[in-house]
């Protein structure tokens, strides 16, 4: 029987699914163990987001995870795992200690420095290719319970102008805060004006983790550049942060992703994304931006398997979300249009492979450039049949 695995169930591929085949479905394993002293959690291999961050800000800890409390943590960790605490303390493959994993064999392992260090090096970005991770286990830092948030939103006319402010703000941030750009639409909430639901433009946030008066200081200058149509400007618990963008990956819609790496976000690129943009039908589409820096470019690029360079500053995502099929055929010609439009401005011809709607070979090996022949080494030691192909493939050597 093909075999897959399915931890969260948030692939855009649907990794986990296959035709008369054997899914190994991880999703009771959620219990997280949390040592607050040592500031380590021991998290069970289906657990999501939302359980991770339950357990952890109970004694004010985090480990660095994605942006919807829904995903799992599996499939988010393998494959490198960016957030909204990249900047402040790295992927979430940077605060990975151990894994214990079901090698193809069913031999079970602990991976880490120490143990099996060639595997951690292979999981911390490889992906699935190398056994089922049962239990993760992650460094804690002290975020929370409390955080300041900021949501600025501009309409599409001012796309070029937003983005360029959008991405010098968040140059200028230093660790105690982070920020996020998404062309997207204006979502239906009580915040938002009701004559702006559903409007298109772009939205900046900015999340601080000091007090409100720096946050203050930090989103001041934004407003006073390029008054927004509308702003949020509020205290929340981190958990609730983790929740923002759940509602609009909500399960049940049809997904289609494309992404890819850029050194920055040029002039050039953003008059790209300002062309583009009006095209867009479905209001669910959206095109998260996320500045890299920080904490992501402290790790040498040979540490870890993550296929992203980290000398880039910029991970762009197009996601290409529609309730209903046809909605869906129109948005997937539009995101492969966007994709190709910013492909020579990238840093390499691959992509992310955490945001592949389609695992293509060439896009695959392109992504993990020079480290894919020595993952493919790895592979051939840990699961020789490649019995766990289901994913974005690295086949055996």
């Amino acid at each position: 029987l093909e075999i897959t695995v399915r931890g969260g169930g948030h692939s855009y591929a649907g990794a986990c699914l296959t035709d008369d085949g054997l899914m190994i479905d991880l999703s009771r394993m959620r219990g997280v163990h949390v040592d607050p002293d040592a500031r380590i959690a021991r998290c069970g291999g289906g657990a999501s987001w939302a359980d991770v961050d339950g357990a952890t800000q109970q004694f004010g800890l985090a480990v660095p995870g994605g942006m919807i409390s829904h995903t799992g943590i599996g499939g988010l960790t393998l494959g490198g795992g960016i957030g909204w605490l990249t900047r402040r303390h790295g992927l979430v493959i940077d605060n990975l200690l151990a894994a214990e994993v079901v090698l193809a064999d069913g031999a079970i392992v602990r991976a880490s420095a120490e143990e099996h260090p060639d595997l951690f090096w292979a999981l911390r970005g490889g992906g699935g290719n190398f056994g089922v991770v049962t239990e993760f286990e992650y460094r804690l830092h002290p975020i929370g319970p409390e955080i300041q948030f900021g949501l600025f939103f501009w309409p599409l006319d001012q796309t070029a102008e937003a983005l360029r402010l959008s991405r010098d703000t968040i140059h200028g941030l230093n660790r105690d805060a982070t920020g996020f750009i998404a062309p997207l639409n204006a979502p239906p909430e009580s915040f938002v004006p009701e004559e702006y639901h559903l409007l298109p433009g772009t939205v900046l946030i900015i999340v601080g983790f000091g007090s409100a008066e720096e946050h203050a200081a930090l989103v001041a200058p934004v407003r006073e550049a390029l008054p927004p149509l509308f702003e949020l400007v509020t205290p929340m618990p981190y958990v609730a942060l983790q929740q923002v963008f759940d509602a609009g990956f909500a399960w049940g819609i049809r997904a289609y992703t494309k992404s890819l790496y850029l050194e920055d976000l040029t002039d050039d690129a953003i008059a790209v994304i300002a062309e583009h943009l009006p095209a867009k039908r479905s209001p669910m589409t959206t095109v998260p931006i996320f500045m890299l820096g920080g904490a992501f470019r402290d790790v040498d690029d040979a540490d870890t398997a993550f296929g992203g360079s980290r000398s880039a500053c910029c991970w762009f995502v197009i996601d290409g979300l529609a309730p209903d099929a046809q909605t869906l055929a129109a948005e997937r010609m539009w995101t492969r249009g966007l994709w190709q439009a910013l492909r020579p401005l990238a840093v390499n011809a691959g992509g992310y492979v955490n945001a592949m709607a389609e695992y293509e070979e060439n896009v695959v090996r392109e992504s993990y450039g020079p480290k894919y022949d020595r993952l493919a080494r790895i592979k051939a030691e840990y699961d020789p049949g490649n019995v766990l192909h289901h994913n974005a493939n690295i086949k055996p050597a």
